[in-house]
């Protein structure tokens, strides 16, 4: 069965509608009427209803629609497996990891990953924690690295680093900000007053991390009965939105560290309320042998954990953030 007609099947099935299929795949209409005739006579029934220029799936479209989402998959596979090969790989490792692992340690990790394996193949899924461990049970991801720990008894847990939540505004604020100390001629400098004034003057930006912000706001409204919140729930937008005076937020440091080295972001002490610690894991299947990939990986990752847990603890590398190598 010519799989270009598959292709073309699915495509028309998805959106219902030829001359959406014709221009996603680059073809003419006419040539995507006649892949379908041709699949038509070859399966020996009739896949689409035609009303005019409407169409809708027959019984037997709705079908084959599954049947042929099988067959153009495990295609893909076949010809990503054969990629894979000639570029050198002798194995694939899947990593499902939270947006937040995948953007702060995730990358140097890797690199010292690639420096000891350089014939496995590194796939990474960027989902949300909460998703991670369906990615794992289902098979989809070998390796999950998560901001949170599961209680599914299919999976192991495993702590990777604590990182500590930190309170953050914005790093530049403009001169007519109620929070900008004078400018004075020998330091220049601006900085905001405390972490409660900057909370009595801009939204708190909250629930854009899981786990700690039902806790921590109770804390807060204790101090600042009036705190007006805001809420987002990405910590990108958090950041960004912070940046350019729109609000503070309390955010884990792994997430920030980057942004407050820079003069982005700034953090504020905090001393009258106790900031929560959050954590990274490293998650497995338990009913599933690891690959020789994923050994090694777990391996690393036990390997770097003291490095892990002083970058965000130890005053000294606090300043400096992750390390570009890892040896």
């Amino acid at each position: 069965m010519d799989l270009k007609l598959l292709r073309t099947f699915q495509v028309a099935a998805r959106h219902l509608n030829f001359h959406k299929a014709a221009e996603i795949l680059f073809l003419s209409q006419p040539t995507v009427s006649k892949h379908i005739r041709q699949l038509e006579d070859e399966l020996g029934c009739e896949l689409f209803e035609r009303w005019g220029r409407a169409i809708t799936l027959t019984p037997a479209g709705e079908r084959f629609l599954k049947c042929a989402a099988r067959l153009l998959a495990t295609s893909d596979e076949i010809m990503q497996e054969f990629a894979s090969w000639q570029a050198g790989y002798a194995s694939r490792l899947t990593i499902a990891a939270s947006p937040m692992v995948a953007r702060s340690v995730l990358p140097w990790v890797l690199q010292t990953f690639h420096e000891r394996l350089p014939q496995v193949e590194v796939v990474i899924s960027v989902i949300v924690s909460e998703e991670i461990p369906q990615a794992l049970t289902s098979g989809e991801a070998e390796v999950g690295l998560s901001r949170i720990e599961p209680h599914d008894p299919r999976l192991t847990a495993e702590l990777l680093y604590k990182d500590p939540v930190v309170f953050v505004a914005a790093g530049k604020m403009s001169d007519k900000n109620p929070l900008v100390k004078a400018t004075t001629p020998k330091s220049g400098t601006r900085k905001v007053n405390t972490w409660l004034s900057a909370l009595a003057t801009y939204p708190l930006i909250t629930h854009n991390h899981p786990g700690y912000w039902d806790d921590l706001l109770v804390a807060v409204r204790k101090l600042e009965p009036r705190v007006r919140t805001m809420v987002v729930t990405q910590v990108d937008i958090t950041k960004r939105l912070i940046e350019e005076e729109l609000g503070v937020s309390f955010l884990p440091l792994s997430s920030v560290q980057t942004e407050i080295q820079q003069g982005i972001l700034q953090e504020l002490e905090v001393e009258e309320i106790e900031l929560p610690i959050t954590s990274s894991w490293l998650l497995l299947r338990t009913d599933h042998p690891l690959s020789a990939g994923a050994k090694a990986f777990v391996n690393l990752a036990g390997e770097i954990k003291t490095t892990l847990s002083d970058m965000y603890f130890n005053p000294a590398l606090k300043q400096k953030g992750p390390p570009k190598k890892h040896s």
